[in-house]
């Protein structure tokens, strides 16, 4: 934010410092600044002076862009993007990862390194609240080092073109206070209770366990994204709907209406009622069954 600040503010002399050149050079009257005299206000106010304060905001920001330092044991976070959502692996090294999908959860006042990278085509990882862009490259790993300063929610993008639903791959990073960042984490190293019953039969009668994961039942694959917390989310399909249950059983039947590129096949056949059923099981895990 302070280099935000400094950088504004030099844009800004250097603007009103070009106003009152264009002021002065209406308001002359004819015939009292020559050929001369004009060339060498252009080259002072034009040239000189805006290249010397350029160069002084440059050779200040760059020491202020450095990486955060981070250490073995800070907290890590690995992302891939993929076409049109995000995979997330929480390691803290104080037990085995955590796996979830289309949410940042990070403490407040702790270094977070998060390590990028896609599956299919180019993303780009960005937090304009917390960092800098970082390219997520199939077949290669980059870092981003953040660390959030005070509680909040900050939004976060795809910056790079990948396609149809690319204005459609967004995320919350959600940044909590350690002692309840701690908690969360914790909790989902457990298995949520999830009753069994219709939702949970329609879901693998309908084959959706051949993509997704829900912890406490024997689906684990990992096509798609891990739905085993759906229900805690802040939005449904990386940022595009409200997290309803109105709106993940329209997704179910039919993602690519919402999503258009999406690879999770339409069921449109399906009965709104059994679409329900399969949303009001995915959530009953934290109690919002009845959302």
């Amino acid at each position: 934010m302070h280099l935000t600040s400094v950088l504004v503010i030099g844009a800004t002399v250097i603007a009103l410092l070009v106003l009152a050149v264009y002021v002065i050079a209406v308001r002359t009257p004819e015939g009292k600044l020559d050929h001369v005299g004009g060339m060498r206000l252009v080259l002072w106010l034009g040239a000189i002076f805006p290249t010397v304060v350029l160069t002084a905001l440059l050779l200040w920001a760059l020491p202020a862009m450095r990486p955060l330092p981070h250490q073995s044991g800070d907290l890590r976070i690995q992302v891939q993007g993929e076409q049109f959502w995000w995979r997330l692996r929480y390691e803290d090294g104080n037990g085995p990862g955590v796996i979830s999908a289309n949410e940042v959860r990070v403490p407040v006042g702790r270094t977070v390194v998060f390590d990028v990278t896609a599956t299919d085509v180019v993303h780009s990882f960005w937090i304009p609240g917390l960092g800098g862009k970082m390219d997520m490259i199939p077949g290669r790993i980059n870092r981003l080092v953040v660390k959030a300063d005070k509680p909040g929610i900050f939004r976060g993008v795809c910056a790079e073109f990948c396609g149809l639903s690319h204005a459609l791959m967004a995320f919350d990073v959600i940044a909590m206070e350690p002692s309840a960042f701690d908690a969360w984490l914790a909790s989902a190293r457990g298995v949520p209770a999830r009753a069994d019953g219709r939702g949970a039969e329609l879901f693998s009668a309908n084959g959706c366990g051949a993509c997704h994961t829900v912890k406490g039942t024997p689906h684990t694959a990992m096509i798609g994204p891990d739905l085993t917390r759906l229900g805690e989310r802040r939005s449904l399909a990386a940022g595009t709907l409200p997290p309803t249950l109105e709106s993940t059983a329209a997704f179910i039947r039919n993602a690519s209406r919402f999503k258009p590129g999406a690879r999770m096949p339409a069921y449109s056949a399906m009965p709104i009622e059994d679409a329900t059923e399969i949303a009001r099981w995915l959530r009953s895990a934290d109690g919002e069954a009845g959302r």
